[in-house]
């Protein structure tokens, strides 16, 4: 039983409203935005920028630097792979969010989110023909 984390039954109805929420909110705008697909593939007609889907634009960005940063990719999945077994940070006494005895594990998970979520942005938006920078909406 030494093995186990105390924690609220208030923490996990949060959990479980956040879950429902978050796949409502999903079905949504997935019935209301359509999938931003191209025609099939044509070798007479191929678009500049070729962009990858938007959840692997990031990686993309990433490999427009330089080749070598599939490693950073790479080393960033072994890191969250191996993470629970990682000795950063001390044993939680109790479950919560954003626990002050996690704040390695916090820092580095938010940290890797803004990273993504701003070289996918960039990907996205201020890349124009042949991959250049170009800016104006």
């Amino acid at each position: 039983m030494s093995d186990y984390v105390k924690s609220s039954p208030h923490f996990f109805r949060i959990v479980k409203l956040s879950f429902v929420a978050m796949i409502v909110v999903l079905l949504v705008l997935a019935f209301f935005i359509s999938a931003p697909l191209q025609g099939p593939a044509d070798i007479s007609h191929v678009p500049n920028p070729s962009k990858s889907a938007w959840f692997l634009m990031w990686t993309q960005e990433l490999v427009s630097y330089t080749s070598l940063m599939v490693y950073l990719i790479l080393g960033l999945g072994l890191v969250f792979m191996f993470l629970p077994w990682l000795p950063i940070s001390p044993v939680a006494d109790q479950a919560s969010w954003l626990g002050k005895e996690q704040k390695v594990v916090n820092v580095l998970v938010l940290t890797s989110f803004l990273g993504i979520l701003f070289l996918t942005v960039v990907a996205m938006y201020f890349r124009g023909e042949n991959w250049s920078f170009v800016f104006g909406f």
